[in-house]
C-alpha cells in the first residue's frame, strides 16, 4: 500500500471522488502544508495556519496507479484558481499535490506540464507540488462527510 495526498478545495467532494476508485483503501480528510501543529477546522478556516484541506489516500499500486489518482485530482477541481474553489475562498482551499516519494514528485510535475500543454485551460495552472509534511486528521464529522449524508457530491 502507498499513500498520496491531494488538496483541491473543500475536502468533502475530493474525498468522495477518490473513495469511488478501485484500489483505494481508506481515505482520510485533514490538514497539511502549514505551520501549526494539531490544527482544528476552526483554526484552518481562520487562514492563520497555512494548512490546506486535503485528502490522504491509501492505495494499492497493483490496482490503481499514482498517475490514475493524478487524473482524478485534475478532473475534480479547477487548478487555475489560486486559493479558491467555487464559493470557497481562502488559502485552505488551494490546489496542491503533496508527494511522498521522488517518483510521485516526477509524476506530478509531468502531469501538471502535460495538462498545461493540453490547452484545456486558458489560465495558468497554479497547483503547488510540495513534499508531504505532517498530516493532521480532521474532526470525525468531516470523515466521509458526503457518504454519511447520502450525497454523491458537493453542490456548488
Amino acid at each position: 500500500m502507498e499513500k498520496a495526498t491531494f488538496a483541491a478545495g473543500c475536502f468533502w467532494g475530493v474525498e468522495a471522488a477518490f473513495r469511488r476508485i478501485d484500489g483505494v483503501r481508506p481515505t482520510v480528510v485533514g490538514y497539511t502544508g502549514g505551520h501549526s501543529d494539531n490544527p482544528t477546522y476552526k483554526d484552518v478556516c481562520s487562514g492563520r495556519t497555512g494548512h490546506a484541506e486535503a485528502v490522504e489516500v491509501t492505495f494499492d499500486p497493483e490496482q490503481v496507479t499514482y498517475r490514475d489518482l493524478l487524473k482524478v485530482f485534475w478532473d475534480n477541481h479547477d487548478p487555475t484558481t489560486r486559493n479558491a474553489q467555487g464559493p470557497d475562498v481562502g488559502e485552505q482551499y488551494r490546489s496542491a499535490i503533496f508527494y511522498h516519494s521522488p517518483e510521485q514528485e516526477q509524476a506530478a510535475q509531468e502531469s501538471k506540464h502535460a495538462l498545461a500543454d493540453s490547452g484545456r485551460y486558458k489560465r495558468e495552472i497554479v497547483t503547488e507540488i510540495l513534499p508531504a509534511s505532517a498530516f493532521y486528521r480532521a474532526e470525525e464529522y468531516h470523515q466521509q462527510y458526503l457518504e454519511k449524508r447520502g450525497e454523491a457530491h458537493c453542490a456548488v
